[in-house]
């Protein structure tokens, strides 16, 4: 039986991964496509996003295809947990096109790749490319992430992540890996601006390796897949700051809180009481889905630093719960000072 064709993205906090394989799932041109994605806090919102974009056949059950590691940064738990949620996609090779590995914000390309050079792995899938994302914004703007607090919050946080690095050698790894780099947000900057990003990542890049710029996440599947790189054969050509990098200490003081409503809300009052708590607590990132009064179809609510962006995604089933449901990444975060300013 051939190997499953794996493509891994990678690319920092809010560069736009989500929204690329989102994107890729709804224009599948017919391919059975399995996603697994690495998401932080309990309720998997990005892992339901992607649930929702109704590709599955209805014979399939979307939950079999979708699956959602919350164990922390995929480069540093691929023995605990990555290993046995392959082993599951494996058996079921012969339903499986191609696969999509969306890894944390954090994740080192390369100690993935080399998991599958594992036997158990090896003959039953492949890395096909590795695609990194990259925040045209912020490069504009003279940083490597649009937050880099929330960032670094995202780092200290993960009690698996076990390197501890300067975000430039992060992004340095990132782009070593890459056989493609995807440029988004560049809607948000000129022309001169954008090929100003784009001389200077060429700079940055293997030989070979191309820059395409999107917006949205709209891109053709044919220009992400279908690389037939083997990348786990060639990681020599691809060189990691990290190779040998030891454990290091993390901060216990961030978590994450969770707060759920079965209220209808109003949106622009929810936003103003949460950009009035982001002044009060020490708060990096909030994403969720809302409740919105009078209104048929859910809403994503998704924060960063102050500011916040919001869409809706679909209409509310008639068998679900229409619930609002928000997750708060910060430092020594409390549920009870959070509902003080908060009121849903």
């Amino acid at each position: 039986m051939y190997k499953i064709p794996v493509t891994v993205i990678t690319g920092f906090l809010g560069a736009g991964k989500t929204t690329l394989i989102r994107h890729l799932l709804q224009n599948n041109q017919g391919r059975r496509i399995a996603v697994l994605v690495n998401e932080f806090g309990e309720i998997g919102i990005d892992g339901e996003l992607l649930r929702d974009c109704q590709i599955c056949d209805e014979e399939d059950n979307p939950v079999d295809n979708i699956v959602e590691l919350t164990n922390g940064c995929l480069c540093c738990t691929v023995q605990e947990e990555f290993f046995p949620t392959m082993q599951q996609l494996l058996e079921r090779r012969d339903r499986i096109d191609c696969m999509l590995i969306e890894t944390s914000g954090l994740a080192l390309p390369k100690p993935l790749v080399q998991a599958f050079r594992w036997p158990e792995i090896r003959n039953g899938a492949t890395v096909d490319g590795v695609i990194t994302v990259v925040d045209c914004q912020a490069l504009a703007a003279g940083t490597l992430v649009g937050d880099l607090e929330a960032l670094e919050a995202q780092r200290k946080a993960d009690p698996n992540l076990e390197h501890e690095t300067p975000i430039e050698e992060l992004f340095e790894d990132q782009l070593a890996c890459a056989d493609l780099v995807l440029l988004t947000k560049t809607d948000l900057v000129d022309k001169p601006t954008l090929a100003k990003i784009e001389t200077w990542l060429r700079q940055e890049v293997r030989s070979g390796v191309k820059i395409v710029a999107a917006s949205n996440g709209a891109i053709a599947s044919e220009v992400l897949l279908g690389f037939n790189a083997a990348v786990e054969d060639n990681l020599e050509s691809r060189p990691s700051h990290h190779d040998t990098e030891e454990e290091h200490e993390h901060d216990d003081e961030i978590n994450s809180v969770e707060l759920f409503s079965d209220r209808a809300i109003d949106p622009k009052r929810l936003i103003e009481q949460l950009k009035q708590l982001v002044a009060k607590e020490e708060i990096y990132r909030i994403k969720g889905f809302v409740n919105v009064a009078n209104k048929p179809m859910r809403m994503v609510l998704q924060g960063v630093g102050d500011r916040f962006d919001s869409f809706y995604d679909r209409l509310w089933r008639v068998d679900e719960l229409r619930q609002t449901k928000l997750v708060f990444i910060g430092r020594s975060l409390a549920s009870e000072s959070i509902k003080t300013v908060i009121e849903i």
